[in-house]
């Protein structure tokens, strides 16, 4: 029992390490100035690459990467899911750099509401009431928050849509977190290669020209995207999904609390107005989720209690 629990302390710390690092990382991008997004994402994408490769040499983990290579439909999921990581990173660090956190966090709020309208419209899925309600929520926040900015907040929705596609993308992958990276950065290495190669011949690449101190923090991209991708696979097989739900959470909740007391970013009314209607439609979400696991749990008990009294039903018979 008192390993049972260790184990999930144990997972519990993992995760919060890992939304808190994807939930700090806002503090990491602006040191990487002067190199744009571009670069600083040509160097993500390659020295992630290096990264978890000495990763996988250690741990010896490289059976997955010739069943990979035979199977032509799911090395195409994965070209797609670098493709959208692709996307859902640049703009990500474009956000960061260009003075937009708080909005860049509004997407990770409203990612789980995107997921659920997709699972509806591509996968079929019916909701129950409060989910139905929750989107419709979600969906009024968006419209507040257009005729807040004066336009769709373009950034939000681009990385709420790209992060539900890329985890919509993995589950029919199904890679696990070390391996699915792995895989993903190495179709994204040599375009990334390319483009710095073609930088530098350029004369506008800053890895070689701002110090060594500069280049040493754009070769750490690399720690920066797969450490918590490392504490997040420790945790998810260890602590319930329904506890990782709700630490999913913290990531957004701690990039908006950087956007407006250390990066200082306005928060006009309508503003505030928006993001209280996408919290009340993620608590009900919460609080559904909840109600569900119970249900099941009561469910998987009465059933276990059943099998039980089948046993020694079928004991006393014999």
């Amino acid at each position: 029992m008192s390993g049972k629990s260790g184990g999930e302390r144990a997972g519990l710390l993992n995760g919060i390490a890992a939304y808190g690092m994807w939930g700090l990382v806002p503090l990491f991008w602006p040191l990487l100035k002067p190199a744009g997004a571009v670069e600083i994402l040509a160097h993500r994408m390659a020295w992630s690459l290096a990264f978890v490769a000495v990763a996988l040499v250690v741990t010896r983990r490289w059976a997955w990467a010739g069943e990979l290579l035979r199977q032509p439909r799911r090395l195409g999921l994965v070209t797609v899911a670098a493709a959208v990581i692709t996307v859902n990173w640049g703009v990500y660090i474009w956000s960061v750099n260009s003075g937009h956190v708080v909005e860049a966090s509004l997407g990770y709020f409203i990612n789980p509401l995107v997921t659920i309208a997709m699972g509806v419209l591509l996968l079929k899925e019916r909701l129950r009431p409060v989910q139905w309600v929750a989107v419709a929520t979600g969906f009024a926040a968006v419209v507040v928050l257009t005729v807040g900015y004066g336009q769709l907040p373009w950034i939000s929705l681009t990385l709420a849509f790209s992060f539900a596609t890329y985890g919509l993308v993995k589950k029919k992958v199904a890679l696990g977190g070390m391996e699915s990276l792995a895989a993903e950065t190495a179709i994204q290495f040599v375009p990334a290669v390319g483009y710095l190669l073609w930088l530098s011949s350029q004369g506008r690449s800053t890895f070689a020209t701002q110090g060594a101190g500069h280049g040493a923090l754009l070769a750490a991209t690399g720690v920066v995207t797969a450490l918590p991708l490392v504490c997040f696979g420790a945790a998810a097989i260890r602590v319930p999904l329904s506890t990782l739900g709700l630490l999913q959470y913290l990531a957004p909740v701690f990039q908006f609390l950087l956007g407006i007391f250390y990066f200082h970013e306005a928060m006009p009314v309508e503003r505030w107005a928006g993001f209280g209607l996408v919290w009340v439609a993620l608590c009900l979400l919460s609080f559904d989720a909840w109600r569900a696991a119970r249900r099941l749990g009561r469910v998987r008990r009465l059933a276990r209690v059943d099998a039980a009294a089948a046993a020694a039903a079928a004991a006393v018979d014999a």
